[in-house]
């Protein structure tokens, strides 16, 4: 039996899942904004066995710069120490994979909050295929781009305040439903996925 410990911090949600043959066997999940470095370990120790596992697979993102940071350094720490395979996933890619299992049947665009008023944006058709990279962009060329389709994701908020037309639907991603995650859309490389230069400019001394 493979048990799998993941590991969601790239967004406002901080949650992680251990999953064993296809099954949850345990999970925590809350929406912190900012305090993922606070929570994720503790949410990890009070998991079954401390968490550990034989497998670890953590959200690359794009989300919060910081969020993505500490998920990955608690995963790559972990995996080393516990001897673990470690992958990554994106945080879109959940989404997708969870409105489809929902029975969303049709392309439909995940939306992300992507900082200075922007969101990470792509599109997926059912059953487990992306259409193209997804993109930072302003709210205005998001609902542009939009074409109809079904919208899910946190970044929605955006869309439905220049149209009321448009569906809220603010989901976040849950560690537990990467048990969802087709086995291609769960085998990144454990990197960062930024899609925007970060807010920070290193120092740069005078001449």
């Amino acid at each position: 039996m493979t048990t799998t410990l993941v590991i969601e911090a790239a967004t406002a949600a901080c949650s992680v899942a251990l999953l064993r043959d296809g099954q949850v066997v345990a999970r925590a999940h809350e929406v912190v904004g900012r305090g993922h470095a606070e929570r994720l370990i503790p949410m990890i120790a009070d998991l079954p066995g401390g968490g550990r596992a034989d497998a670890i697979l953590v959200d690359c993102g794009p989300g919060s710069f910081t969020g993505i940071r500490v998920g990955i350094a608690a995963a790559r720490g972990l995996a080393l120490g516990w001897g673990a395979r470690l992958t990554g996933y994106a945080s879109l890619n959940l989404l997708a994979a969870t409105a489809f299992a929902g029975g969303v049947g049709d392309d439909l665009a995940v939306l992300l909050e992507g900082g200075h008023g922007e969101v990470f944006m792509q599109g997926f058709a059912p059953p487990d295929r992306d259409t193209g990279p997804f993109a930072s962009l302003r709210p205005e060329a998001a609902l542009a781009a939009l074409a109809g389709r079904r919208a899910i994701g946190s970044g929605v908020r955006f869309l439905t305040a220049l149209d009321a037309t448009i569906a809220a639907d603010p989901r976040l991603p849950d560690a537990a439903d990467a048990i969802l995650l087709p086995p291609h859309w769960a085998m990144l490389e454990p990197k960062p996925i930024y899609g925007r230069a970060p807010d920070a400019k290193p120092l740069v001394p005078s001449a």
